[in-house]
């Protein structure tokens, strides 16, 4: 008779021994003991900021990138009720023009991390132009055909 949220012949694994992810057992095949990671703390929880207002610029930078995107919160340390507030802010802040919704120029102190494909040279013009020019002979002078 199934109990619970067990239906159809799925069993609890609550009883079971062995963990899921098989990377997490050591050596001797004992669990691993995991590191508890601590909470980020929030610029406005550290700052015992209760509320921003969307022409505070300065506060409202921190959390965008520098394309201009929101940070999320698991990277800002935002709670929930916090990072709706910084959303909001941020709309209204680019509604009214005081902050960009698209950064297209990144400056020369923040380089672009990820480049296109065409900046590795790997897209499919410069691969066979490059296989042409390798098994290409280079040609002789004239003079040195004459002797």
């Amino acid at each position: 008779r199934p109990q619970g949220n067990e239906t159809n012949g799925e069993h609890s694994r609550q009883g079971s021994s062995t963990p899921r992810d098989k990377d997490a057992l050591g050596a001797s095949g004992e669990p691993r003991p995991r590191a508890k990671r601590r909470r980020k703390v929030s610029y406005l929880t550290a700052n015992k900021i209760d509320t921003v207002d969307y022409k505070d610029v300065a506060v409202l930078r921190r959390f965008i990138n520098d394309r201009g995107k929101m940070l999320p919160a698991r990277q800002t340390g935002n709670t929930a009720k916090q990072q709706r507030m910084i959303a909001r802010c941020i709309r209204k802040a680019r509604e009214m023009a005081l902050l960009p919704f698209v950064v297209t120029e990144v400056g020369p102190e923040r380089p672009r991390e990820r480049g296109g494909y065409r900046d590795r040279g790997e897209f499919r013009g410069d691969r066979e132009r490059s296989y042409e020019r390798q098994e290409a002979p280079a040609p002789e002078p004239a003079a040195a055909q004459a002797e």
